[in-house]
């Protein structure tokens, strides 16, 4: 089943939702379309959250993209320029999309964040319509773009359950949804309707 692609998704949902929910799905295409910002995000910005860090430098920003670059995640070594500009890159990038303070000078100050029902929605018909089963959509990595891991998924899916998004049933390492909708157009109609 072909689902929309990025931009027409987007389009379909940036009148219907709040600025927060649109931003969080806006996160979700650059991460994925940058996987140092994906990496980043997941690698190092929630460890740094959950061990109650306060704050990100750009220093901080520079030296894991200097250890990507010495583990050979790139395809070939980056300039100093390139690795400025990519450390830059990634603290602003999370500043825009509410996970840092907007400051330009100094550390950034780590935000609270909380994924949206709405997104946490979204993401889950997203993978649905990507093909994957019940308990691979509860470990995607995706979700730990907002600091979810499996059962904290798990727990968002249970309260997306109680809102009629979908039926969860869940016992042990088990687990079982029944969608309530069919395609993605309709999943977008209901997240702009209310």
């Amino acid at each position: 089943m072909r689902t929309p692609g990025a931009a027409s998704v987007l389009k379909l949902l940036a009148n219907g939702l709040t600025r927060q929910e649109f931003s969080q799905l806006l996160l979700l295409y650059t991460a994925r379309a940058n996987l140092v910002l994906y990496e980043f995000i997941r690698e190092f910005y929630w460890p740094r959250y959950s061990a109650g860090r306060d704050s990100i430098t750009l220093d901080d920003a520079r030296e894991f993209v200097l250890t990507a670059v010495r583990e050979g995640k790139t395809q070939k070594p980056w300039s100093d320029t390139t690795i400025k500009r990519i450390s830059s890159y990634l603290v602003s990038s999370c500043a825009d999309y509410g996970l840092l303070s907007d400051n330009v000078r100094g550390p950034r100050s780590i935000l609270p964040f909380r994924i949206q029902p709405k997104v946490a929605a979204y993401l889950s018909y997203d993978f649905k319509f990507q093909g994957l089963g019940d308990n691979q959509i509860l470990g995607h990595s995706d979700w730990q773009l907002f600091g979810l891991e499996r059962e904290d998924a798990r727990d968002q899916l249970k309260r997306l359950s109680l809102q009629g998004f979908l039926i969860m049933q869940s016992a042990a390492d088990v687990t079982q949804i029944s969608w309530t909708y069919k395609k993605m157009d309709e999943v977008i109609d209901v997240l702009t309707q209310g």
